[in-house]
């Protein structure tokens, strides 16, 4: 029986045994939510062999076409999902380290967040060689060490491409992958990552040469599966073709920007990998950056990101004519968030969750108060009727429409 943990040492101690498991126990004829049988994408018949294998096999109804295989912990309300269709489950939401880790966050702060976050069921952790030259990743791996959690119960990702100034310290070249990941691995202190992630795509390495070195790292026991992040579905699919070609280790997802104004993408052409190799998504910036909440109003507060040094990009986007458009359609959101008893920015990231192959959206937050603020939205998430998300769409009009 396929199970979700994800809790504290504390919690662990202190619910019992039936409390352990991510909701009730199903039985015979369990749906999509259920925690039944193998993980989401297993060949039939897979998963053992004898009596004592087959008694364990139950009568069920089986899941929609494409649907993520979904359980709740009824502890925190934390839900979590196959990432793409492998057998790991992740939470849906997941934390970003980019800003909680950069340097403009104490480590004071930066362990609160984090803190906060795995005593509210979020298992997923993500990183880069790049967050703020390597820092993110040290501190990451200094608060782990200090809270002592079983490294079974979390689960850690990085990306490699940018990981310093040499011309062989960028890209995908099987030299970086090797050094990189082992230099990711030093700053965290760990022995592994769960998963390690191209952060672009690299039109000098060939994707012969990709695919091998994340297929060594994962055969060395340095990570355990690996994404893209940026690239491209042509790209996706040919890593997959490469490595079914070679009997190599494809892609499992890709790490995606989605949000309100950014979908064709993950609403496209992603659910169509998911639907033909498995290939899910991780999405990042649910908020446009701090652009869908009612913080900016056509101008730049100082105490916000968009004043620090070298974010001008953000302040330039806030203040374009697109971005004060974007702003005012947010506001017309206000009247669905009132009405849903919640924040825009708790609708938004709810709108994310809601779309099809999503296996986990990764929060960027500066504040613990913050971050418990955005695991509102896995309330507001049960709420999503299909008619609030099409009087979402037509309030926006950012719909994305199929070019064939």
């Amino acid at each position: 029986m396929q199970v979700s943990i994800a809790c504290t040492e504390q919690n662990l101690r202190s619910r019992s045994s039936e409390d352990r498991l991510c909701g009730p126990r199903p039985g015979p004829g369990a749906g999509n939510g259920g925690p039944v049988g193998g993980g989401h994408g297993n060949p039939p018949g897979g998963g053992g062999s004898g009596p004592k294998a087959r008694a364990a096999v139950v009568p069920r109804t089986l899941a929609p076409a494409g649907a993520l295989r979904e359980s709740t912990r009824r502890a925190t309300g934390m839900k979590y999902r196959n990432l793409g269709k492998s057998g790991l489950r992740v939470s849906c939401l997941g934390l970003g380290t980019w800003v909680t880790f950069g340097s403009q966050i104490s480590d004071e702060t930066a362990e609160d967040v984090l803190t906060v976050a795995y005593e509210h069921g979020v298992n997923l952790f993500d990183t880069a060689e790049v967050y703020a030259a390597g820092k993110a990743e040290r501190t990451l791996g200094n608060i782990l060490k200090r809270k002592g959690w079983r490294r079974s119960s979390y689960v850690i990702t990085t990306k490699i491409f940018w990981g310093g100034q040499a011309e062989t310290e960028r890209g995908l070249s099987r030299k970086h992958i090797i050094e990189g990941l082992r230099g990711s691995l030093e700053r965290l202190q760990l022995g592994y990552v769960d998963i390690v992630f191209a952060n672009h795509s690299d039109p000098n390495s060939p994707m012969e040469e990709i695919v091998r070195a994340m297929t060594y790292v994962i055969n060395q026991g340095l990570a355990l599966y690996w994404g893209t992040s940026r690239w491209g579905a042509a790209e996706i699919m040919e890593a997959y073709s490469m490595a079914r070609q070679f009997n190599l280790i494809p892609p499992v997802c890709e790490q995606a920007e989605h949000h309100l104004f950014q979908r064709e993408k993950v609403e496209m052409q992603l659910p169509e990998l998911y639907h033909k190799i498995g290939v899910g998504s991780v999405t990042w910036s649910p908020l446009a950056c701090g652009l869908i909440t009612s913080k900016y109003e056509g101008q730049v507060p100082d105490t916000c990101r968009a004043t620090i040094k070298g974010y001008q990009w953000l302040k330039d986007k806030v203040l374009s004519e697109d971005g004060k458009k974007q702003q005012t359609r947010v506001m017309d959101l206000l009247p669905i968030a009132h009405q849903l008893g919640c924040t825009v920015a708790q609708l938004a990231i709810a709108w994310c969750l809601h779309s099809e192959g999503v296996s986990s959206v990764l929060l960027g937050v500066s504040s613990a108060e913050q971050l418990i603020e955005h695991l509102g939205a896995l309330q507001v998430l049960s709420q999503l009727t299909p008619q609030t998300v099409t009087e979402i769409d037509g309030l926006l009009g950012s719909t994305p429409h199929s070019k064939k």
